[in-house]
């Protein structure tokens, strides 16, 4: 076990209270805050979006449309971005200081497998990391530890309740569950969590692509939002339908995050090519 000096531990963490980061993910109940992932490539080929617009544009976009936070997926592999694109979105957000709204904290979602990772991420500008439980494994805490000692505010992904206990137990405050379909099997990860005395656990849910046009995705972060999750994380859904006026990403952060139910109101398609959803995302931005 490593330890590195001069760092507060998790117990004086918490009584501090969150960080900038977990605050501004964590709303009142009945809301839902997004965070949208920046990237240059898809897991999913929806064959809507042909290509994305550079860090400098989409950048004002996430954080005019009422994301929380902004993640960039800085691993050329998997995302096709990489710390430049990295820097250039914590650069334009840097310049809304004083502007309503104000600057977005900004993500590292790289791959995560060293500390120096952690290190470039602060060096840049960031202001949180993405942990990967099933990546970095004992070194979990360290990590955790790594992130407090540059001042940056660490998010874990987890796929079952005992990682999300785990990663708990350890020191990890905000945990997003990844990598899980189903709705009700995201809230069994996070159902019952024994949360130390005193600590604040913000959760958040990883909602994944469906390929196709309609817009289940909206539907599933409200669901989520009323089963209890603090947050959504959106990556590849917000460049399904590429620039259209009521189906862009931004129209998509902020419908997920519209006070509406699935219980009133439908965002999936009617046909086949997304009229319905269309007209009703256009509805929410009026």
């Amino acid at each position: 076990k490593q330890n590195l000096p001069n760092i507060p531990s998790t117990k004086e963490a918490d009584k501090a209270g969150p960080g900038p980061l977990q605050q501004g993910l964590t709303r009142r109940k009945g809301t839902i805050s997004v965070i949208a992932e920046y990237k240059r490539t898809f897991i999913v080929n929806t064959g809507f979006a042909d290509e994305v617009f550079e860090p400098h544009l989409m950048s004002p976009v996430f954080r005019e449309f009422g994301a929380r936070g902004i993640a960039v997926l800085a691993d050329q592999r998997m995302g096709g971005c990489d710390y430049e694109d990295l820097a250039k979105i914590v650069e334009e957000q840097q310049g809304a200081k004083g502007d309503v709204p104000g600057p977005v904290p900004v993500i590292s979602s790289d791959l995560i497998v060293d500390e120096v990772q952690i290190a470039r991420s602060a060096a840049v500008g960031a202001q949180g990391v993405l942990l990967s439980l099933d990546v970095v494994g004992d070194k979990l805490e360290f990590f955790l530890q790594c992130a407090r000692a540059v001042g940056v505010e660490a998010i874990v992904s987890v796929s079952t309740k005992e990682e999300a206990q785990r990663a708990i137990d350890v020191g990890a405050r905000m945990i997003s569950v990844t990598g899980v379909d189903d709705v009700e099997d995201k809230v069994a990860v996070i159902a019952d969590l024994v949360i130390p005395e005193g600590a604040q656990v913000c959760t958040i849910a990883n909602i994944l692509a469906n390929d196709n046009k309609a817009l289940e995705e909206v539907e599933e972060a409200w669901i989520c939002r009323d089963k209890g999750f603090n947050c959504v994380w959106v990556s590849d859904c917000l460049y399904k339908s590429g620039n259209d006026p009521a189906e862009h990403a931004g129209a998509i952060i902020r419908s997920m995050g519209a006070k509406s139910s699935v219980k009133w109101a439908s965002a999936k398609a009617m046909g086949g090519k997304g009229e319905g959803a269309r007209e009703y995302l256009g509805d929410i931005l009026m």
